[in-house]
């Protein structure tokens, strides 16, 4: 088991590479200049140039890249082009927003998508597992930005049931209440709750088709006994994957949302560098999503071990 978790960390090391070497090159080769952006309008060009020589955006390609990369290796992102301000405190001040609300998403959307997949199973073609059909393709049919704007208009205009976020009055509450990630969650969640709950209703109708669980009917085991013992603990490998995936995928899909309920996540900071080409800012948060997504896929891996004996037999 170490030396397979060994090899996964080693492995992470030519992924995260690569991602990196994708994101410069795509910044490198867009269009406009970063200094040009941040200056005042009128600036002399030789104040331009003065400044780009200053942050080494007149080197070759290999010797700004392998320059971003030996930052990186000690958590040093540089400076903010746009306001010359250390990129790492900034990073890390919004990161555990950002990560906070994708968990609670990828919770909720465990809650809602794993019941629902196992009762439309074990009720196929049923009158419930239609409508938890419907429902699970309109909350992948959503787009984000349209299910949060239509969310605060029901639940936060209309109703004043929920507030829209935690951030009140130019300042992040330092306990916020549960109620505020409500909408939030929610808004980012759905769609995994939706490809989550499919996902367990068709490894569970798969699960039922087996010869063991058709043994433990015969035997007299009773059906709550039959899928909550031997049925959902085999059908929830294919879940775990699916749930990791969108835990990585919701820390990157987490812009629009932070947009939208006015979150200061690592998303809205990311996105708004990248209008401005503040490439510092754009490499860091890459980067520490990168680590973050290969980190839960190398968690998901192990987590197969305690749930299926026979992976585990393998590691031993």
């Amino acid at each position: 088991m170490h030396k397979y978790i060994l090899k996964r960390l080693l492995f992470m090391i030519p992924v995260l590479l690569s991602v990196m070497f994708v994101t410069f090159t795509l910044g490198y080769l867009a269009p406009g200049c970063p200094v040009l952006a941040a200056m005042p309008e009128g600036t002399p060009r030789h104040i331009i140039d003065a400044r780009r020589d200053e942050l080494g955006l007149n080197d070759p390609f290999f010797s700004q890249f392998f320059n971003h990369i030996g930052g990186i290796v000690t958590l040093d992102f540089g400076r903010s082009i746009f306001n010359d301000d250390p990129v790492a405190p900034q990073i890390f001040e919004r990161f555990p927003l950002t990560m906070h609300l994708a968990a609670m998403s990828v919770l909720m959307a465990l809650l809602i998508g794993i019941p629902l997949g196992i009762i439309s199973a074990t009720r196929q073609y049923s009158i419930f597992d239609g409508g938890a059909t419907f429902i699970g393709l309109l909350g992948v049919s959503i787009p984000n930005f349209v299910l949060g704007l239509l969310l605060i208009m029901f639940f936060s205009v209309h109703l004043e049931l929920l507030p829209v976020s935690a951030w009140r009055a130019g300042h992040w509450q330092d306990h916020p209440d549960w109620h505020h990630w409500i909408l939030p969650a929610v808004t980012l969640g759905a769609s995994g709750a939706a490809i989550i709950m499919r996902m367990t209703r068709s490894s569970m109708l798969e699960t039922f088709r087996q010869d063991y669980i058709r043994t433990a009917r015969a035997k007299g085991q009773s059906e709550m006994k039959i899928i909550m013992r031997h049925a959902l603990k085999n059908a929830l490998l294919p879940v775990i994957t699916v749930a990791g995936l969108q835990f990585g995928f919701l820390l990157g899909g987490a812009i629009l949302t932070e947009t939208i309920f006015n979150l200061p996540g690592l998303g809205t900071f990311v996105f708004s560098a990248i209008g401005r080409r503040d490439m510092p800012v754009v490499f860091g948060g890459v980067f520490i999503i990168a680590v973050s997504f290969s980190i839960v896929n190398l968690l998901v891996d192990i987590l197969y071990a305690f749930v299926d004996p026979r992976i585990r037999a393998q590691y031993r």
